[in-house]
């Protein structure tokens, strides 16, 4: 399992990619398997640990990048005969050694960055084993070994009243993820909202959010840990998630729904395949009727949200999805034959 060394695994707070790789990796183990984690040295887990950076770099000023990240890849690589499979959960990097080892190596694409990228995974579309985490964010150019949802543990998030009387963002500070459409939705219908994720646009968080921070009606709690992400999604009315670009998929959408919160989301991205309009959320295409929404959800049957959500992305399901594909991708049966499929 070759994670990101952005942040440890499992992450202290933010850290979607290196969450998935942890999810993965226990629940492998629980099944049996032998699993060798690629993480840093301060990560937890119950697989064989190997690391080449003592901490993830986005924690720790003193740990290069660059340096570390070639030192990350390399180890997995230079061992790879050890293996039946290496899943790459890191990007796109590892990809261009894939051609000088037998082993197969199945690459999630937690989204791309940006079209730069993307030559990247055409040259090694033939031996990539690509999988996508949304049908939302397949490209006709690549070919897909399977569309694999993420799965989140159930048992790290409580059923929640949503009786905290607030309204949550829960994400990035950043346009893409529509901290601000979320402020005046709350706003408009005079309900507090929280904030709470990590300051990714300094610019933006100081201009759009930081003249609304009075302590009442809006609140930043900064980047939150297990325990109290929790506790804020149970707590909340709805999750407003009204992103500004097409989301491959939106771990803090699921964590909410398995809370029973429901979702009020724009109309984006795999948006469609998470939220299940009047089961647990809605789906909309502005503010107007995002404000509207809110309302609408104190009809929805959190318990049902909960229980749609469990079905659906839970950490079981996630693991019988990759443990299925790396069986069939170590066979050699070719992407043409029979694939996993996430509940839509």
């Amino acid at each position: 399992m070759l994670a990101s060394i952005a942040h440890r695994v499992p992450p202290r707070d933010y850290g979607p990619w290196e969450q998935v790789a942890a999810t993965i990796t226990e629940g492998l183990v629980a099944r049996g398997h032998d699993v060798t984690l690629f993480a840093t040295a301060d990560s937890l887990t119950s697989a064989r640990l190997h690391a080449e950076a003592p901490a993830g770099y986005e924690e720790d000023a003193s740990v290069d990048a660059k340096v570390f990240e070639a030192l990350h890849i390399a180890a997995v690589f230079e061992r790879a005969d050890q293996f039946d499979v290496i899943s790459n959960q890191f990007d796109f990097l590892p990809l261009v050694f894939t051609r000088m080892t037998s082993t197969p190596v199945v690459t999630t694409i937690h989204g791309f960055s940006s079209e730069h990228i993307v030559p990247v995974y055409r040259a090694y579309d033939d031996v990539g084993h690509y999988v996508a985490i949304s049908h939302a964010d397949r490209r006709a150019d690549l070919t897909y070994a399977a569309t694999i949802h993420h799965g989140i543990e159930a048992r790290d998030f409580t059923a929640g009243a949503g009786d905290g009387g607030y309204l949550l963002f829960l994400g990035r500070i950043h346009p893409d993820k529509g901290t601000a459409a979320a402020i005046e939705v709350a706003r408009r219908v005079g309900l507090p909202l929280v904030i709470a994720g990590v300051i990714q646009d300094a610019d933006y968080h100081r201009r759009e959010v930081e003249p609304h921070l009075d302590g009442t009606n809006v609140t930043y709690r900064g980047p939150v840990g297990p325990a109290e992400r929790n506790q804020l999604l149970g707590g909340a009315r709805a999750l407003l998630h009204l992103i500004d670009f097409d989301e491959p998929f939106g771990l803090s959408v699921v964590e909410a729904m398995i809370t029973g919160t429901p979702v009020i989301a724009f109309l984006r991205g795999s948006m469609p395949e998470l939220v299940r309009p009047g089961i647990s959320g809605f789906l909309v295409d502005d503010v107007a009727q995002a404000t509207a929404a809110v309302a609408a959800v104190g009809d929805l049957d959190r318990a049902a949200c909960r229980l749609d959500a469990l079905a659906r992305f839970s950490a079981d399901r996630m693991v019988d999805d990759y443990e299925r594909l790396f069986r069939r991708i170590v066979a050699g049966i070719t992407p043409d034959g029979p694939q996993p499929t996430s509940a839509a």
